[in-house]
């Protein structure tokens, strides 16, 4: 079963690697026309955090080494992102971005991590909590493509939703989940369990709508959602 769960586990990083890199095409263009234009940051700025959390919870956990490598990864490619953002931002923008990078990437991540190593003096209650708290950002993670539910179906159009983004994160909610399951980890199951049905709902969707003519009057305006990861 150890040796399952490790090939499983191995599987299940690829997969996070992919999700992780899936921003590279946007950023590319953020760095050819110097400027974010109207992509939002926030998306990065939440998967910096999540990562950097799991990669905390997988070094105090027995066992979950490759919860740490893919996170670690994930927290550096996320950073390179941050900062590119940061770069190119347009000046009005820059005082509120800086603020919420600092917030959720260095005050919360300080607060949670120095919070549970306070609270608790047991090591086990200590990878609990921070277990829950990831958790409960993953669930967040997963469920961030669904804010473009309702764009696609008032637009009759597949381009705000990102095809890859979602097959991605149904593959990494189904890889994870089973990981998670051989290990009896709960923290990790729930929310990758979670990510599977709502990865399943959004390719749904997406075979629903992709070749449904589209809504020319609502699609034309607006700009696509960008999800968390995407």
């Amino acid at each position: 079963m150890a040796d399952l769960s490790f090939y499983v586990g191995v599987i299940g990083n690829v997969i996070s690697v992919l999700v992780f890199l899936s921003p590279v095409e946007t950023f590319w263009k953020i760095v050819q026309r110097r400027s974010t234009e109207e992509y939002e940051c926030l998306p990065y700025i939440c998967t910096l955090m999540s990562s950097s959390l799991w990669t905390y919870y997988g070094i105090v956990t027995p066992g979950e080494y490759l919860v740490s490598t893919v996170n670690g990864f994930g927290a550096l490619a996320e950073s390179i992102y941050v900062l590119i953002f940061l770069f190119f931002v347009p000046k009005p923008r820059f005082l509120k971005t800086i603020v919420v990078v600092l917030a959720l990437n260095v005050c919360f991540p300080v607060l949670a991590i120095v919070g549970t190593r306070t609270a608790f003096e047991d090591e086990n209650r200590r990878s609990s909590s921070m277990g829950f708290i990831c958790a409960t950002l993953n669930i967040v993670m997963y469920g961030s493509p669904l804010s473009a539910i309702k764009t696609v179906v008032t637009t009759r159009s597949v381009q705000f939703m990102p095809f890859w983004l979602s097959f991605f994160l149904f593959l990494n909610g189904a890889i994870w989940g089973v990981y998670a399951f051989l290990l009896h980890d709960v923290f990790l199951l729930v929310p990758n369990g979670m990510g599977f049905l709502l990865g399943t709902m959004q390719l749904l969707i997406y075979a629903y709508y992709r070749n449904v003519q589209p809504n020319v009057e609502d699609e034309e305006g607006l700009i696509p959602n960008q999800p968390l990861l995407a």
